[in-house]
């Protein structure tokens, strides 16, 4: 995705919000669909899970589809992302295709990996994400890494990566946001912040009410907000993004959102109510996007019917292309191991 475009006619609508002005429609068809996209491959990695198609576990993100897309909205090309072990909303958001992320979670050859990182560890280095991993935290060191080779290679690139609030509370955390900014590296951090380490509130785990608050501690701007709202993010990512491409260091977004399901398949979700739930789910991200665009006449609701539909035809015939994909031949077991 290439930088967020403005134009005159979004600027000189008085009755919107800058933020949802600032978004030109193709921007805003484009956030829509991965919005959607992302629920919907979700919805059905469940439900392939359920019937046996997918093996082990894995860790959803429904109802955080804003913060994944928003904040990616002004990547361009060229830049990085680094994901978490619920990155499935990070890959679409940057591009990926569900066909071959499918392919990957049912452990075929055609798979982003070869089959051989399933759920928690795709990658699409030429798409410019560098990957996941199970390691809570795990991503922070390595952007500081590519955040130096990118300030080395003086290539104007930006590395964005994600984390979750359990992770700000690793020695991981303190020490990238601490070197990012002496170092002044083209990072941006962001924070999905929904209310869970686990099945740990973040209210009993963390000292400071927002993880934003740490930011002043390393001399970055710090960026509290709605997760949910699809605008916002986008507006706080641009400002981050443009800063770090510019040479003015890092910055650190917090999205305050939730996970409408568990940690992972096995949570059994003792921890919280039903009532907190539904009230989340009041809020879900895509609905709230959609009741905005149709207020201001950006599009009809035959037009946001027809995004949904559309992704969701792309992503049955996805599964459909991953359940008919080839196994990996046995033969390769070792291929790209370089240590045994």
């Amino acid at each position: 995705m290439n930088d967020i475009k403005t134009d005159a006619a979004q600027i000189a609508r008085p009755n919107q919000r800058p933020e949802l002005a600032a978004l030109d429609d193709a921007t805003l068809r484009t956030a829509l669909t991965r919005m959607h996209l992302i629920r919907k491959f979700e919805e059905a990695a469940e439900a392939s899970y359920m019937r046996g198609l997918i093996h082990g576990t894995m860790h959803l993100s429904i109802g955080q589809e804003a913060s994944a897309v928003g904040t990616t909205l002004p990547l361009q090309a060229q830049d990085y992302i680094l994901s978490t072990h619920r990155g499935h909303g990070h890959c679409i958001a940057r591009g990926a295709e569900p066909k071959l992320m499918f392919a990957e979670f049912f452990g075929k050859e055609t798979g982003y990996c070869k089959g051989r990182g399933g759920s928690m560890h795709i990658a699409d280095v030429e798409g410019g994400n560098l990957g996941a991993n199970g390691i809570v935290g795990g991503g922070l060191p390595i952007a500081v890494g590519v955040g130096m080779s990118i300030k080395a290679q003086k290539n104007g690139r930006v590395c964005m990566v994600f984390f979750g609030d359990g992770a700000s509370n690793e020695g991981a955390f303190h020490e990238a946001l601490n070197m990012a900014s002496i170092w002044k590296l083209p990072v941006v951090f962001v924070c999905e912040n929904n209310k869970y380490g686990m099945s740990m509130d973040i209210a009993r785990a963390m000292a400071v009410a927002n993880v934003a608050d740490r930011a002043s501690a390393y001399a970055m701007p710090g960026h509290c907000l709605d997760g949910n709202d699809l605008a916002g993010v986008a507006a706080v990512a641009r400002e981050a993004v443009a800063r770090a491409r510019q040479g003015d260091g890092p910055s650190l977004i917090e999205c305050k959102t939730y996970r409408w399901r568990g940690h992972s398949k096995s949570d059994r979700n003792l921890y919280r109510s039903k009532e907190e739930i539904e009230e989340w789910r009041a809020q879900d991200p895509i609905r709230r996007l959609e009741d905005e665009l149709k207020a201001h006449d950006r599009f009809d609701a035959a037009a946001l019917m027809k995004l949904e539909e559309d992704a969701q035809r792309e992503i049955d015939a996805a599964v459909e292309f991953a359940r008919t994909c080839p196994d990996p031949d046995p033969k390769d077991l070792t291929r790209d191991v370089y240590a045994i």
